[in-house]
């Protein structure tokens, strides 16, 4: 094992402080993509905290009506569930710390959740400490995150179609 001196080590930390001060290595997020990010994460809060606030439905769909929202309009005029049918229940049961009674709402909600709690931090951290993470991870994802989201909610309509009793 390799250990180097403790002056090397210094020596490396005292030019990473003077790149650093000279603007040169890392780039900071900008203000708008900061402001952007705080939005974002405040957004994401938000919803974590609204479906902390809710009672889940036991039958898996219909929570959303207790905030206000009418019933699902598929479910009264076809009897089939729509593609988030389930979603808020699914929020609702995993804020709640029931992973699997969440899965069981809604698979794909169960994703989105987690997802929603991913942004609450890595938006949080951008937006707070300037981190270009965001940057890296479009470059790394781009647009295949949206096809990836879509055949999620794709995946959890089939589910719920197919588990559906009514």
């Amino acid at each position: 094992m390799t250990v180097c001196p403790p002056t090397t080590v210094a020596h490396a930390g005292l030019e990473l402080q003077k790149s650093a001060a000279a603007g040169v290595g890392v780039r900071r997020a900008s203000l708008a993509e900061r402001v952007s990010c705080g939005v974002l994460a405040s957004g994401a809060l938000a919803l974590l905290a609204t479906a902390a606030l809710l009672d889940p439905s036991p039958t898996g769909t219909g929570t959303h009506t207790q905030l206000g929202l009418p019933s699902c309009t598929w479910l009264a005029m076809a009897g089939v569930p729509c593609p988030t049918c389930g979603m808020t229940t699914a929020f609702a049961y995993a804020a709640a710390g029931d992973y699997q009674q969440a899965f069981l709402a809604q698979p794909a909600g169960l994703v989105f959740v987690l997802a929603t709690s991913m942004a609450v931090w890595i938006a949080g951290h951008i937006a707070l400490f300037g981190s270009t993470v965001g940057r890296a991870m479009t470059r790394i994802f781009g647009s295949r995150v949206l096809w990836i989201g879509l055949g999620i909610l794709l995946a959890g309509w089939f589910y719920k179609m197919a588990t559906h009793s009514g």
